[in-house]
């Protein structure tokens, strides 16, 4: 069982940056593979970002590329999602997810394929 705990969550304007962390509790954080995803209200939930077991691959979706980056801290099992140059579009709840990595270097970018998921953090971009 992997408990995960988000936070850096808040209320910024247009433009502003935002560092979201994950922190998990497990001895064994790096046999999991990590990613973001975040849910609009009356949207389904959606991939933002993953990083490998290793750290050494990243995958994006198209509406963050350039402007969000992941990363990963396995001495102290935490992964973290810098936001840059928000968007009011990005106004969602941010949601930690754990997959069970079998390949150090994959990525993985779908729902089902995650297995832990934390109660999320809100981020709001005001206009």
């Amino acid at each position: 069982q992997v408990q995960l705990v988000e936070s850096g969550g808040g209320l910024v304007q247009a433009g502003a940056s935002l560092r979201l962390s994950c922190a998990a509790s497990t001895y064994t954080f790096s046999n999991y593979a990590m990613a973001w995803f975040r849910q609009a209200p009356g949207k389904e939930r959606e991939f933002v970002t993953a990083i490998s077991r290793s750290g050494g691959s990243t995958g994006y979706a198209g509406s963050v590329q350039g402007r969000f980056s992941i990363s990963r801290d396995n001495a102290n099992n935490t992964v973290y999602l810098q936001m840059n140059s928000l968007k009011p579009e990005d106004t969602a709840v941010y949601y930690c997810a754990a997959a069970p990595g079998y390949t150090p270097s994959r990525v993985y970018t779908r729902r089902y394929e995650y297995r832990y998921w934390g109660q999320g953090t809100q981020v709001t971009v005001s206009s």
